[in-house]
């Protein structure tokens, strides 16, 4: 395929990642309407698009959406990074670091820490198994124990993880935004500060429900 066709490959799936991340966060904020507005919108969560499709039929819909999106994200990304080097088969003895190659380092050990940190999630609050109390359908009490201040190591991984998704938002998004639009010194430092602004809410949005429990302010 085209390395062209991969970055627009790249820049669809990541779309889609960013509104199932826009939209979970809006989800998880409900935690501060208290324990019955965050289990009750788990529950519709489950009887989404009900009777149109069984119990939990829109949720296996999201899933698989979210995982070919993942693995064909991943996989253009390997796949454009490999061409990127082939191109520049004699490495540079010596080169000052660029902003293009910090991107690519954060990006690429962003990329790496996600895909462990969704391992772990959905073995934590989807799954159950890893959670402190791990009781199916009962969300804020799972939440409030996993965030609990003796859980603070959960915490403290949840907070790297969610960082790490903010800079791959950051860049990841102001590189979509130039995939599908013309990019021009004009609009350079607007989709900056457009990409940047995005990812510090969703990093806020995505934290203050952690660091809220651990701090007993829900």
């Amino acid at each position: 395929m085209p390395s062209v066709l991969l970055k627009y490959v790249m820049a669809v799936t990541g779309a889609i990642m960013l509104l199932y991340l826009v939209l979970h966060m809006i989800g998880n904020l409900k935690i501060f309407l208290g324990a019955a507005a965050l289990d009750d919108y788990s529950a519709w969560l489950r009887t989404m698009l009900e009777p149109a499709v069984p119990r939990t039929g829109a949720l296996w819909i999201i899933r698989v959406v979210l995982t070919v999106s993942v693995v064909a994200h991943i996989v253009s990304a390997i796949v454009l990074a490999r061409r990127a080097r082939a191109a520049r088969p004699v490495r540079y003895t010596h080169r000052q670091p660029v902003q293009g190659s910090y991107a690519a380092r954060t990006m690429r050990w962003g990329g790496v820490i996600i895909a462990l940190f969704v391992v772990y999630h959905l073995l934590d609050l989807t799954a159950g198994t890893l959670n402190p109390n791990g009781v199916h359908g009962a969300v804020y009490d799972n939440v409030a124990a996993d965030f609990a201040p003796s859980h603070w190591y959960a915490t403290l991984i949840y907070v790297i993880a969610v960082i790490a998704v903010g800079f791959h938002v950051r860049h990841g998004l102001w590189s979509g935004l130039q995939t599908f639009g013309r990019s021009s010194a004009a609009t350079q430092n607007a989709l900056k500060g457009f990409a940047l602004v995005f990812a510090v809410v969703l990093t806020v949005g995505f934290l203050s429900v952690p660091l809220a429990v651990t701090f007993g302010l829900v």
